[in-house]
């Protein structure tokens, strides 16, 4: 089924090249290109918002991320390609082989994209966010994990998904074994399963954690087949687990909660994992050892790793719109990312009511300048006297289209006080209220004068 067009530019549906000042200057050392035998520290800038998933292509090293924007990008070397045509935050991706790329997010649909043809297929049937996303070893398969507790199992050649169901609650994460005969899952209930891909059944329970799953790896000697699980949750703990007998090997707890993000190295030497205190800690899985634990991030979480095609790179990427790659062997030795703090994060003290009121509710999604930048919504410049839906080079849900509501101070207020999905249903702003009448004020008159500002510094249009 072929995705509806979802870009900002009208002259390109699904992909866009991006200006070249969108690459950032490495302050550190000259960036270099993103390459298996590139170990130079680098950044890779051009999302407008978190970046949620990376992967890297096992053929070919490109890599991919998904973030809160709602777009995909695809990297060669430096150079992005954007992917667009989901409705929410992308929060997983995944190379399928073959020229395309699966990504998945807060819509509930997969979008496979075919990157030679440009022709999107929309992957339709969860009915909650879908979390996690693997590709079986003869790329014939695709599993998703999603939060309406179930597992979609959809064949790469498009025929009819099929759906595991068995977890109490939603699931986050997903692993094929290395001869595809087996699936794992692992879930906000808990437990991790292993899945009987002949039968679409449930074979046993690998483990049950007191506290929900939210990333997994399998791994073993040399990197092949798999002997152990390692999964990471939501209290902190880093736990590998022996498949064979489901005895707990190792167990971490650095005190640093939740557990966001996992990777393993292609060779199966290192595993890495992201934590919500903004930490990346580096595993060797011979005898599970800690070779580095590194305060990657000085603001927010580390949402999303992969190491490069040659594992002598690990990208990162979190609370910033860029994405950060660090040679594995001097990691440690490199500035945090995030240096700034974004306007969501800051002090309260620091900011008007009416500011704050923006920061908490409306930053991530919207800009306030002219150019509205890479945002998962439309600039709010100026927002007063506009009709909603019509600002040029921007895609609204279908709801908006020919809409009557004119943003004043009292629609703004209304917006508000009921909430997006009740004043505008079907719209894609996620659901937001500002109760106080006094918070709403404060907002509107905030938003009465930085959106008549031209914060590239230019004429208003």
């Amino acid at each position: 089924m072929p995705v509806s067009s979802s870009n900002r530019r009208p002259d390109s549906p699904f992909f866009r090249k991006p200006i070249a000042t969108m690459l950032l200057v490495c302050g550190l050392v000259a960036c270099g290109a993103v390459s298996a035998q590139s170990t130079e520290f680098q950044t890779l800038k051009g999302h407008g918002g978190p970046v949620m998933g990376i992967a890297v292509s096992p053929e070919n090293g490109k890599v991919a991320t998904a973030s809160f924007d709602n777009s995909v990008g695809i990297w060669t070397e430096r150079s992005p390609v954007w992917l667009e045509g989901h409705e929410a935050a992308v929060k997983v991706v995944s190379f399928v082989g073959g020229g395309q790329v699966v990504s998945a997010g807060d819509d509930y649909d997969l979008i496979l994209w075919d990157l030679k043809s440009t022709s999107p297929e929309r992957l339709q049937g969860h009915t909650a966010k879908v979390a996690g996303l693997a590709v079986s070893p003869d790329r014939t398969w695709i599993a998703s994990a999603s939060w309406d507790a179930r597992i979609g199992l959809w064949p790469v050649d498009g025929s009819e998904p099929k759906f595991l169901s068995g977890h109490a609650a939603g699931v986050n994460a997903v692993a094929f074994s290395k001869d595809g005969q087996f699936l794992y899952s692992g879930s906000v209930d808990g437990s991790i399963k292993q899945w009987d891909l002949a039968t679409t059944s449930e074979k046993r329970i690998i483990d049950r954690n007191g506290f929900g799953i939210n990333v997994m790896a399998l791994g073993g000697p040399d990197g092949q087949g798999e002997a152990w699980l390692a999964y990471g949750s939501q209290d902190g703990v880093t736990r590998i687990v022996d498949l064979a007998t489901g005895e707990r090997l190792k167990e971490f707890t650095l005190e640093r909660r939740p557990i966001l993000a996992m990777a393993l190295s292609p060779d199966g030497s290192r595993l890495a994992t992201g934590d919500g205190h903004g930490f990346i800690t580096v595993f060797r899985t011979a005898d599970w050892s800690i070779e580095t634990d590194f305060k990657a991030a000085l603001k927010g979480p580390i949402w999303a790793l992969a190491f490069s095609r040659a594992g002598d790179v690990l990208h990162a990427g979190g609370i910033e719109s860029i994405v950060y790659s660090w040679p594995v062997a001097s990691l440690a030795s490199f500035d945090p990312m995030a240096k700034e703090t974004p306007m969501f994060l800051r002090k309260p003290e620091e900011m008007s009511n009416g500011e704050r009121q923006f920061a908490r509710k409306c930053s991530i999604c919207h800009a306030l300048s002219a150019d509205g930048g890479r945002k998962a919504g439309p600039t709010l410049y100026g927002v007063f006297g506009r009709r909603a839906g019509t600002l040029p080079d921007y895609t609204y849900s279908k709801t908006l289209d020919g809409s009557d509501i004119i943003w004043s101070e009292a629609t703004i207020d209304e917006l508000f006080l009921d909430g997006p999905d009740h004043y505008i249903p079907g719209s894609k702003m996620p659901m937001q209220v500002i109760a106080r009448p006094e918070d709403r004020s404060d907002l509107i008159e905030f938003l009465k004068t930085a959106t008549t500002e031209d914060k590239t510094g230019g004429e208003k249009q």
